[in-house]
């Protein structure tokens, strides 16, 4: 910021008829990712202690946050307008959450798929495609621009390519889209609804595919983006208005901002906890990036340096995001 204050006050001093045009560049909301670039720091929202914080979607109906802690079998539900986060024990490994238009949320268990009313606490079971529920659990999921969900596994043998990215249509027909997967991450869509990006992540990339929001179906496979050397695994992820990925980096106590286009790291939001695993615009207009964290790797010493691990965090980064889609179950 001080580096754009001191090249507009030469250009005043010199060429005083581009003042106009710098103050657009320099005050306008709609450029602060561009002009903005320096590193941003996260702050605590509420600590928490999760185990494995992962999941984070804003509801948009509600304006609540929802997210996981997948070990720790517990759905959170933030209100930033109370501050207070609601949490419900679940009883299973809970991999993701998503919105359901007509009320409640899918919520992806060990023991399934299965319909969560928040305000009667009933789980009712939809389907579960798992072959082995003892090895094998969900993972991070969404849905995308046509409401069907999409939501991967990994196998807790640590084994690699035992898993599978499912999607499950708006009739509760599951099929498999990717198979040979590690482990299923974070997924997202365009906002004109052409192209899926998506994170299998010890392969260290940022995949991109060709999508047919009308058939669902994803083609063209390729490398996208390439996280760095040393700089974490490709975990959560979220896009911006502009089309930027915003992806948890495990490992690295950051999110970092990527344009998709040219696999550049654009900027880093820091964060105070190394295991950083989802991230999810929500908040008044989609402005405020909300981060979840984990303690699960840390052994004391790595805890102790970094006490507020398994925290919810948030930055304002000066871009808004894509809203959130929700399942839209068949009529």
């Amino acid at each position: 910021m001080l580096r754009s204050y001191i090249s507009a006050n030469i250009l005043l001093r010199f060429r005083p008829g581009l003042i106009v045009l710098l103050s657009v560049l320099i005050f306008s909301p709609a450029l602060h990712s561009f002009r903005t670039n320096e590193d941003l720091h996260a702050q605590l929202v509420i600590e928490t202690r999760a185990r494995l914080g992962e999941g984070s979607v804003w509801h948009p109906k509600e304006n609540k946050l929802y997210w996981v802690d997948i070990e720790g079998k517990i759905l959170h539900v933030f209100s930033p307008a109370t501050g207070l986060d609601k949490v419900y024990h679940l009883g299973s490994r809970v991999g993701t959450i998503v919105p359901v238009n007509g009320g409640g949320v899918l919520v992806a268990l060990q023991s399934g798929i299965h319909n969560f009313n928040t305000n009667s606490g009933k789980l009712s079971f939809i389907t579960n495609p798992l072959t082995d529920t003892i090895n094998l659990r969900f993972n991070d999921g969404k849905c995308d621009p046509s409401g069907r969900f999409w939501v991967g596994t990994l196998a807790l043998d640590s084994r690699k390519k035992g898993g599978v990215l499912y999607r499950m249509d708006n009739d509760n027909s599951i099929r498999v889209m990717l198979d040979s997967v590690s482990v299923s991450n974070g997924i997202v869509w365009t906002e004109d609804k052409k192209t899926m990006y998506y994170n299998d992540t010890p392969t260290g990339t940022i995949q991109g595919f060709d999508y047919d929001n009308k058939t669902g179906a994803i083609s063209n496979r390729r490398v996208a983006v390439r996280i760095p050397k040393g700089g974490g695994s490709p975990d959560g992820m979220t896009i911006d208005k502009d089309g930027n990925l915003w992806v948890a980096l495990w490992g690295s106590g950051t999110v970092g901002k990527f344009d998709p286009n040219t696999g550049e790291l654009i900027q880093k939001i820091i964060v105070p906890a190394p295991n950083v695993s989802s991230c999810a615009f929500g908040g008044k207009n989609l402005e405020t990036l909300f981060i979840t964290t984990a303690r699960v790797g840390l052994n004391e010493e790595k805890l102790k340096q970094y006490p507020l691990s398994g925290g919810l965090f948030s930055v304002k980064p000066g871009v808004r995001g894509v809203p959130a889609y929700s399942f839209n179950k068949a009529k």
